[in-house]
């Protein structure tokens, strides 16, 4: 996630060594009573003079129990962005409280509700959520020195000696371990699983949630037409839902249109584009017919766009004639725009319908019921953070070189990878593609395992994917079912 510019100057927190706040709660399930135990507080990073040079805040609970708790598996789990905190995940998806986004996860009026979460990832290990420096109440010792952890070897640097820390300290070492981490997130599970293993970490288990490992898939730059194949089955996905496409189409089972889309898209699509202006006449029109049968929108428009359909173009055009726009993160949001005119939309319909309510209940939640009080402003997604991330690895830096290596020197690994269909932020067939294209020996192909959701970016917003995704973690880690990559 990239949007939503930040709203603090640079605040210099007081960074002194403190215990952890901890809070004992409890949890109904429908089967079972949930003890567990909260602990709030920042992990300190020192440099080799010993010296602090910043805070990482977290949040764990460890579920009260008289068995050994290194025996548990411990799940680290932090977000995107890159400037995101782990709210998502922890208030949205995996921690025993939720905010109550209703069935669908559209947003639900004001005041908000925190509720009891009966999908929680907590009887299945003890969870840590991560906000990584820059995001959350965690900052550089020094505001100046912020933008040292803002790059991609530096945040594994951070992350990697926060997890080193947190085993350390709390007797972990030999618990089973696994990162689960949302949209850059994915981006950084998979460089730390490559990174840890060179320090005696290895992970039982990779969780990438809206998975983006490869940002050539994304990017829709000069001569890269990559993306313009890889989101198109995205595209129709969201044609379909909002009732765009043809009536025959319309009627089809979407898995198996969006096949059929996946197919054209990297055959004769791909080589139609490579062909540049090459391409002739009556193979112009033919591709810009089949790419109007696949997204709901006109040939003209197609057209107009040299056969390269833009995500935000393609977010403004779908239901321009209503003066609507759909999601980037959720392709089933729908914004109001100021106007029909212009190529991009007013604000991400599906952003905008999130931040409220998480900003609003976490602020809450953490004070009133983890006891944890400062005047730091909790930075939900830092567009200070975004923009001034250094991605090493040139215009399309790669992380899946990292999880091969991982794979390569744990072949006992595995990974699980969740994708919603109406997420343009992080399409699945790119995932997909990245899999497919990181060199990940045969015989390992079986520890990857897919899962698809009806839903976008943050699947768990729609409560039916919200309990998808629970049992296909339980699953998972218990090592249960496997889908092949495709």
């Amino acid at each position: 996630m990239t949007e939503k510019a930040d709203s603090t100057a640079n605040d210099k927190p007081d960074i002194t060594e403190k215990a952890p706040i901890l809070t004992t709660h409890e949890l109904e399930l429908a089967a079972d009573t949930l003890s567990y135990t909260a602990a709030v507080g920042n992990m300190l990073l020192k440099d080799e003079k010993d010296k602090i040079v910043a805070q990482i805040f977290y949040t764990a609970y460890t579920l009260d129990t008289d068995a050994d708790p290194a025996a548990r598996p411990l799940i680290f789990v932090f977000n995107g962005g890159p400037g995101s905190a782990s709210i998502w995940l922890h208030m949205g998806a995996l921690g025993p409280k939720r905010v109550d986004m209703g069935e669908e996860g559209f947003m639900p009026p004001p005041p908000y509700t925190l509720i009891d979460n009966a999908q929680t990832w907590l009887d299945l290990g003890d969870l840590v959520f991560i906000d990584p420096v820059g995001t959350g109440y965690s900052r550089a010792a020094e505001p100046a020195d912020n933008e040292k952890y803002w790059g991609l070897e530096a945040d594994l640097e951070a992350v990697g000696e926060f997890i080193r820390l947190y085993l350390s300290r709390n007797q972990r070492w030999t618990s089973p371990l696994y990162l689960a981490g949302e949209s850059y997130g994915t981006t950084r599970a998979a460089g730390l699983a490559g990174h840890l293993i060179d320090r005696g970490i290895a992970f039982n288990g990779v969780v990438l949630i809206s998975t983006v490992l490869n940002f050539q898939t994304l990017r829709f730059t000069k001569a890269n037409d990559l993306p313009y194949t890889l989101y198109l089955p995205s595209f129709c996905a969201t044609a379909h839902y909002h009732g765009q496409l043809a009536e025959e189409l319309q009627a089809r089972e979407l898995r198996e249109l969006l096949h059929e889309v996946a197919d054209w898209a990297e055959g004769e699509y791909t080589v139609a584009l490579a062909q540049g202006d090459r391409l002739s006449e009556s193979e112009t029109l033919a591709v810009a017919e089949r790419l109007s049968r696949y997204t709901g929108l006109s040939q003209r428009f197609i057209l107009g766009a040299d056969l390269r359909i833009n995500i935000m173009s393609f977010c403004k055009e779908l239901l321009r004639d209503d003066k609507r726009a759909v999601g980037r993160l959720d392709s089933r949001f729908i914004g109001i725009m100021a106007s029909a005119e212009g190529t991009a939309f007013d604000f991400d319909p599906s952003m905008n319908a999130i931040v409220p309510p998480y900003t609003a209940v976490y602020n809450q939640y953490v004070r009133g019921q983890l006891g944890y009080e400062t005047d730091l402003n909790y930075e939900i997604l830092s567009f200070k953070v975004n923009e001034n991330w250094k991605y090493q690895g040139g215009q399309f830096p790669d992380t899946s070189e990292g999880l091969r290596a991982a794979f390569a020197k744990n072949p006992f690994m595995r990974v699980l990878v969740a994708q919603g269909y109406y997420d343009l932020a992080t399409p699945f067939q790119a995932a997909y593609y990245s899999l497919a294209h990181m060199g990940l020996d045969p015989a390992l192909r079986d520890n990857v395992t897919i899962a698809e959701y009806d839903a976008g970016h943050m699947m768990y917003l729609h409560e039916p994917s919200l309990a998808k995704l629970k049992a296909d973690a339980a699953a998972f880690i218990a090592g249960g079912w496997e889908k092949q990559i495709q």
